[in-house]
């Protein structure tokens, strides 16, 4: 009779983690900031079919506040980068939750938010003055577990680290065309 070990009542425990908190990350990922990016990402674009190479005034200014101030909120005194960046910054706002929630080119996607989420996070810290608000900013190891940007964010990145380390999981479009591949 074999005795039972720690180590082999993990082993099924393991094989379904494998599988399901990828998944699961995927799924709350698509609760938690699915619908917070693309809504985001629609108050970017600016007018008619191709109004993504064309964003809003809001664009620029929600990506870069000081410099539209500087300007007098005036995009034509700004130049190709900030017109590169915002376009790319709509974009990946619709295309990489979009590329988590089908579960395709997953690890490079979750990489590719967790940039942004970066990114998203200095712009609020130093152009929208976040950084001069404790309460925004946040603490880690106090009482309070709300902050906007310290706290939170660093969840929403420990959910995408899973899928960089762990891919996609079941039922993803990466499990379909990488298992089946010869």
């Amino acid at each position: 009779m074999t005795a039972l070990s720690p180590t082999r009542l993990a082993r099924p425990i393991n094989r379904i983690g494998d599988e399901a908190l990828p998944l699961f990350a995927r799924l709350v990922f698509a609760g938690v900031l699915l619908v917070y990016y693309w809504n985001s990402g629609l108050t970017k674009l600016g007018d008619g079919f191709f109004g993504v190479f064309n964003p809003s005034l809001g664009a620029y200014a929600q990506i870069f506040p000081k410099q539209m101030e500087a300007v007098g909120y005036d995009v034509s005194q700004l130049g190709l980068f900030h017109w590169a960046v915002v376009v790319a910054g709509t974009v990946a706002e619709f295309v990489l939750p979009l590329l988590i929630l089908i579960g395709l080119l997953t690890r490079l996607a979750a990489l590719g938010m967790i940039g942004f989420i970066v990114v998203q996070s200095l712009t609020d810290l130093f152009g929208h003055g976040a950084i001069a608000d404790p309460a925004a900013f946040g603490a880690w190891f106090d009482r309070a577990s709300d902050a906007l940007i310290l706290d939170q964010r660093a969840f929403w990145v420990l959910g995408l680290l899973i899928l960089v380390f762990k891919g996609a999981g079941a039922l993803s479009v990466d499990r379909l065309i990488f298992r089946s591949a010869p």
